[in-house]
C-alpha cells in the first residue's frame, strides 16, 4: 500500500512539474508578445533600430541575454532571408519559449505595423505626399540615425574584440560604401573570413 501511495505521489509531483513548466512557457510567451508588440510600436527605421530597445529590455531589465548574445541574434537575423526584425523576434521567442514563444513574438512585432499601415491605407489618400508627413519622416530619419550611432558605440567592445575584427569591419564598410559591392556578398565573405580566423586561432592554441 505504501509503495502504491509513493508511486501516486511521484506521478502527482511529475504532473505538477509538467503543469508548472507548461504554465511558465505560456507566461513567457505572453511576455514575449507584449515585449515585441511594444518594440514594434515604437521602432522606426528597420530592424537595427530596435537593437537599443532590445538591449534595454533583454539585457538590462530581464537579464535574458548578454550583449554578445544580442549581437549573435542580429547576426543570424541579418544573414537569413526575410525582415531582420521578424527574424530576430522569431529566434529570441523560440530560444526563450519554444514554438509558442516564436509564434507570439513574431505576431507581436508585426501587429503594430499591420494596424498602422491598414489605418493609413483606409483613411488617408496621398499620405506620402503630405507636407506634414514629410517633415515627420525627416525627423524620424534623424532620430533613427542617432539610434544606429548609439548601437555602434554601445556594442563597440563586443564587435571590435581584436585588430582582425576591426580590419574586417573596415573592409566590409569600404566594400559596401565606396565600392558598392553587393551586401549579401560582403556578408558571405565576412562569414567565411570569421570562420577561417576562428579555425586558425583555435589551431594555434
Amino acid at each position: 500500500m505504501n509503495k502504491i501511495e509513493k508511486n501516486d505521489n511521484k506521478s502527482a509531483n511529475c504532473l505538477d512539474l509538467n503543469n508548472n513548466k507548461k504554465n511558465g512557457k505560456i507566461k513567457t510567451s505572453l511576455e514575449l508578445f507584449a515585449l515585441f508588440f511594444k518594440i514594434g510600436l515604437v521602432t522606426f527605421g528597420g530592424g537595427l533600430a530596435m537593437l537599443p530597445i532590445l538591449e534595454r529590455e533583454l539585457v538590462d531589465k530581464r537579464n535574458w541575454a548578454t550583449k554578445e548574445r544580442m549581437m549573435d541574434y542580429f547576426a543570424i537575423g541579418q544573414s537569413t532571408p526575410g525582415i531582420i526584425a521578424v527574424n530576430v523576434a522569431t529566434f529570441i521567442g523560440y530560444e526563450r519559449a519554444g514554438f509558442l514563444g516564436a509564434l507570439l513574438a513574431t505576431v507581436g512585432v508585426v501587429t503594430p505595423s499591420l494596424i498602422v499601415i491598414s489605418v493609413i491605407a483606409m483613411l488617408l489618400s496621398g499620405f506620402a505626399d503630405n507636407i506634414y508627413v514629410k517633415k515627420v519622416l525627416t525627423g524620424i530619419n534623424i532620430a533613427v540615425a542617432a539610434l544606429l550611432a548609439k548601437v555602434v558605440w554601445s556594442f563597440r567592445l563586443v564587435i571590435f574584440k581584436s585588430p582582425l575584427t576591426v580590419l574586417l569591419f573596415i573592409s566590409s564598410f569600404v566594400s559596401i560604401v565606396f565600392f558598392k559591392i553587393n551586401t549579401a556578398l560582403v556578408i558571405l565573405c565576412a562569414i567565411f573570413l570569421g570562420v577561417l580566423i576562428y579555425v586558425i586561432q583555435r589551431g594555434q592554441k
